[in-house]
């Protein structure tokens, strides 16, 4: 792997994946970018993802995931390429209403969240199209189901 990755638990909730699994995943999004990455996982609560949410997207609600691009100074070059933060009780409720396994909408959340921190975005028909077609090939690499499938 050429992901190394620093897993912060800052909740407790049931059946996470381990970090074995979450280095896996964020490899697979990101080592198809770049040689060499370095990433932080924050596993919160729904009163931080609220908070966070609110504070650098002006929505006052939890959310899945969150993605904080490192951008490092002019001449400095280190593999950062930021945090995202992950709140399991939103991805499990999501899991739930989308007849999704938890760790396979994880799995999603972690490479969604990946492809943010390089630059991906959805705000354009386009732009989305592109994003979900890496995000679907990569799950299917891992043997997980397309997750914007529409048979739900």
């Amino acid at each position: 792997m050429t992901t190394e990755l620093d897993l912060q638990i800052a909740c407790e909730f049931d059946n996470l994946p381990s970090e074995a699994q979450f280095a896996l995943w964020a490899d697979k999004a990101l080592s198809q970018y770049r040689d060499e990455s370095e990433l932080s996982i924050v596993i919160s609560d729904e009163a931080q993802s609220q908070q966070l949410n609110n504070d650098y997207r002006g929505k006052n609600k939890p959310t899945n995931v969150l993605s904080f691009e490192f951008e490092a100074p002019p001449g400095i070059d280190i593999p950062l390429v930021g945090d995202l933060i992950i709140c399991p009780a939103i991805v499990l409720a999501e899991a739930i209403e989308q007849e999704k396994s938890f760790h396979d909408h994880f799995a999603h959340m972690v490479i969604h969240g990946c492809l943010h921190l390089l630059g991906f975005d959805h705000i354009k028909s386009e732009d989305a199209f592109e994003m979900e077609s890496i995000e679907k090939q990569l799950l299917a690499e891992l043997n997980i189901a397309d997750p914007y499938r529409d048979d739900i």
